[in-house]
Protein backbone atom coordinates (compact mmCIF):
# COMPACT_ATOMS: atom_id res chain seq x y z
CA UNK A 1 0.00 0.00 0.00
CA UNK A 2 2.99 2.75 0.98
CA UNK A 3 4.72 1.55 -2.54
CA UNK A 4 1.45 2.67 -4.53
CA UNK A 5 0.76 5.49 -1.87
CA UNK A 6 4.40 6.81 -2.51
CA UNK A 7 4.25 6.20 -6.28
CA UNK A 8 1.23 8.46 -6.59
CA UNK A 9 1.87 11.18 -3.93
CA UNK A 10 5.66 11.71 -5.76
CA UNK A 11 4.13 12.60 -8.91
CA UNK A 12 3.01 16.06 -6.54
CA UNK A 13 6.57 17.13 -6.57
CA UNK A 14 6.32 17.63 -10.19
CA UNK A 15 2.74 19.48 -10.66
CA UNK A 16 4.51 21.72 -7.79
CA UNK A 17 7.24 22.83 -9.53
CA UNK A 18 5.25 23.71 -12.66
CA UNK A 19 2.64 25.75 -10.36
CA UNK A 20 5.82 27.52 -8.51
CA UNK A 21 7.27 28.56 -12.19
CA UNK A 22 3.67 29.59 -13.07
CA UNK A 23 3.84 31.82 -9.95
CA UNK A 24 7.02 32.94 -10.48
CA UNK A 25 6.42 33.72 -13.96
CA UNK A 26 3.24 35.64 -12.92
CA UNK A 27 4.73 37.70 -10.86
CA UNK A 28 8.13 38.28 -13.05
CA UNK A 29 7.30 38.78 -16.37
CA UNK A 30 3.66 39.91 -16.64
CA UNK A 31 3.39 41.82 -12.80
CA UNK A 32 0.59 39.77 -11.07
CA UNK A 33 -0.30 36.69 -9.43
CA UNK A 34 -3.14 34.84 -8.39
CA UNK A 35 -2.92 34.38 -4.61
CA UNK A 36 -4.49 31.07 -5.00
CA UNK A 37 -1.34 29.35 -6.45
CA UNK A 38 0.99 30.22 -4.17
CA UNK A 39 -1.40 28.61 -1.04
CA UNK A 40 -1.56 25.59 -4.24
CA UNK A 41 2.23 24.93 -4.19
CA UNK A 42 3.10 25.25 -0.54
CA UNK A 43 -0.29 23.07 0.28
CA UNK A 44 0.97 19.94 -1.76
CA UNK A 45 4.21 20.31 -0.48
CA UNK A 46 2.72 19.55 2.95
CA UNK A 47 0.33 16.77 1.64
CA UNK A 48 3.14 15.00 -0.56
CA UNK A 49 5.82 14.57 2.44
CA UNK A 50 2.86 13.72 4.92
CA UNK A 51 1.83 11.16 2.84
CA UNK A 52 5.02 9.44 1.15
CA UNK A 53 6.57 9.20 4.72
CA UNK A 54 5.63 5.65 4.92
CA UNK A 55 6.60 4.91 1.38
CA UNK A 56 10.25 6.77 2.69
CA UNK A 57 10.46 4.21 5.90
CA UNK A 58 9.31 1.36 3.24
CA UNK A 59 12.50 2.27 1.14
CA UNK A 60 14.91 2.71 4.66
CA UNK A 61 15.35 6.38 3.19
CA UNK A 62 14.81 8.18 6.96
CA UNK A 63 17.94 9.40 8.57
CA UNK A 64 19.33 7.18 11.06
CA UNK A 65 22.78 6.68 12.66
CA UNK A 66 24.13 3.85 10.48
CA UNK A 67 27.50 3.21 12.15
CA UNK A 68 26.25 0.86 14.05
CA UNK A 69 23.02 -0.69 12.20
CA UNK A 70 23.96 -0.77 8.36
CA UNK A 71 27.43 -3.39 9.34
CA UNK A 72 25.41 -5.20 11.58
CA UNK A 73 23.70 -9.11 11.39
CA UNK A 74 20.33 -9.20 9.90
CA UNK A 75 18.94 -10.46 13.15
CA UNK A 76 20.78 -7.35 15.41
CA UNK A 77 18.64 -5.49 12.48
CA UNK A 78 15.30 -7.24 13.37
CA UNK A 79 15.91 -6.99 17.11
CA UNK A 80 16.51 -2.84 16.41
CA UNK A 81 13.70 -2.21 14.20
CA UNK A 82 11.47 -4.40 16.20
CA UNK A 83 11.97 -2.37 19.14
CA UNK A 84 12.26 1.05 17.41
CA UNK A 85 8.66 0.22 16.36
CA UNK A 86 6.96 -0.53 19.38
CA UNK A 87 9.67 1.98 21.70
CA UNK A 88 9.63 4.70 19.82
CA UNK A 89 7.46 4.62 16.27
CA UNK A 90 4.16 3.55 17.22
CA UNK A 91 3.71 5.86 20.60
CA UNK A 92 4.76 8.60 18.21
CA UNK A 93 1.97 7.83 16.13
CA UNK A 94 -0.10 8.25 19.13
CA UNK A 95 0.86 11.40 20.14
CA UNK A 96 0.36 12.97 16.99
CA UNK A 97 -2.85 11.32 16.24
CA UNK A 98 -4.01 12.42 19.84
CA UNK A 99 -2.78 15.78 19.70
CA UNK A 100 -4.10 16.56 16.41
CA UNK A 101 -7.63 15.08 16.16
CA UNK A 102 -9.08 17.95 18.22
CA UNK A 103 -7.17 20.29 15.69
CA UNK A 104 -8.19 18.51 12.81
CA UNK A 105 -11.77 18.31 13.88
CA UNK A 106 -11.80 21.88 14.38
CA UNK A 107 -10.68 23.29 10.74
CA UNK A 108 -13.48 20.80 9.56
CA UNK A 109 -16.10 21.83 11.98
CA UNK A 110 -15.03 25.24 10.78
CA UNK A 111 -14.49 24.29 7.01
CA UNK A 112 -11.39 26.18 7.48
CA UNK A 113 -9.57 28.05 4.42
CA UNK A 114 -6.63 29.61 4.03
CA UNK A 115 -5.65 32.59 5.82
CA UNK A 116 -4.52 34.75 3.06
CA UNK A 117 -7.77 36.77 1.36
CA UNK A 118 -8.08 35.13 -1.72
CA UNK A 119 -6.26 31.92 -1.16
CA UNK A 120 -7.48 28.67 -1.31
CA UNK A 121 -10.79 26.96 0.56
CA UNK A 122 -10.31 23.20 2.47
CA UNK A 123 -7.48 23.67 4.53
CA UNK A 124 -9.06 21.46 6.54
CA UNK A 125 -8.54 18.81 4.00
CA UNK A 126 -4.51 20.07 3.49
CA UNK A 127 -5.01 19.50 7.57
CA UNK A 128 -6.28 15.37 7.21
CA UNK A 129 -3.15 14.72 5.66
CA UNK A 130 -1.46 14.58 9.46
CA UNK A 131 -3.69 11.68 9.98
CA UNK A 132 -2.59 10.27 6.24
CA UNK A 133 0.44 10.70 7.82
CA UNK A 134 0.10 8.79 11.17
CA UNK A 135 -1.87 5.76 9.33
CA UNK A 136 1.23 5.21 6.79
CA UNK A 137 3.63 5.67 8.94
CA UNK A 138 1.86 3.05 11.71
CA UNK A 139 0.82 0.57 8.67
CA UNK A 140 4.73 0.44 7.84
CA UNK A 141 5.75 0.46 10.97
CA UNK A 142 3.71 -2.70 11.82
CA UNK A 143 5.24 -4.56 8.48
CA UNK A 144 8.45 -3.97 9.67
CA UNK A 145 7.86 -5.16 13.15
CA UNK A 146 6.45 -8.49 11.27
CA UNK A 147 9.30 -8.85 9.27
CA UNK A 148 11.47 -8.53 11.89
CA UNK A 149 9.36 -11.05 13.73
CA UNK A 150 9.69 -13.53 10.95
CA UNK A 151 13.74 -13.18 10.22
CA UNK A 152 13.59 -13.30 14.48
CA UNK A 153 11.76 -17.10 14.00
CA UNK A 154 13.98 -18.00 10.95
CA UNK A 155 11.88 -17.28 8.04
CA UNK A 156 12.83 -14.97 6.39
CA UNK A 157 12.22 -17.10 3.34
CA UNK A 158 8.38 -16.13 3.63
CA UNK A 159 9.55 -12.38 2.54
CA UNK A 160 9.56 -11.38 -1.21
CA UNK A 161 13.22 -10.83 -1.97
CA UNK A 162 12.59 -6.85 -2.28
CA UNK A 163 11.43 -6.88 1.30
CA UNK A 164 13.97 -8.40 2.66
CA UNK A 165 17.24 -6.88 4.88
CA UNK A 166 20.39 -5.63 2.40
CA UNK A 167 23.20 -7.69 3.84
CA UNK A 168 25.90 -5.36 4.26
CA UNK A 169 29.23 -5.78 2.08
CA UNK A 170 32.13 -3.98 2.80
Amino acid sequence: MNRLIGNTFAWLSLVMVLVCFTVVVQRYFFGFTILWMQDLYVWLNGAMFTAVAGFALLRDDHVRVDIFYRPATIRTKAIVDLIGVFIFLLPFCWVVYTYSWNYIARSWRLHEASGNVGGMPGLYILKSFILVFVAVIALQGIAMALRSILVLRGREDLLPEKLRYPVHQE
